[in-house]
């Protein structure tokens, strides 16, 4: 059995007025419902400020081409690992804003 017959196995359980069980946390619009964290941190950079962005629930390539987006628009340095996005610098309410406009909820 392949998973495509698994799934209809499933599907074919539930109750008629339950709706489908979905795959990710995304709205129709193609943006995430759940909120990402913006945090302002000093550990391990000697001292230096960098602004973290966590909380993507979308594929690797497409935090790169956000964290692309990001550090252009910010002008800054900065990074992906992990799903995380980090920025060289205190950039919290310019990355708050952009990530707003581009239909991101937010935290932080």
């Amino acid at each position: 059995m392949d998973w495509k017959e698994a799934l209809a196995g499933i599907k074919s359980d539930l109750p008629e007025g339950s709706p489908a069980p979905e795959a990710s946390e995304k709205t129709d619009s193609g943006v995430q419902k759940e909120p990402l964290h913006i945090l302002i941190d000093k550990k391990q950079r000697k001292g230096k400020t960098a602004t973290l962005i966590e909380g993507f629930l979308c594929d690797d390539e497409q935090v790169k081409e956000i964290a692309r987006q990001l550090r252009r628009q910010v002008g800054a340095g900065g990074s992906c690992r992990g799903g995380d996005i980090l920025l060289q610098g205190d950039c919290l309410s310019k990355v708050r804003e952009i990530l707003l406009g581009m239909g991101y909820r937010v935290k932080g």
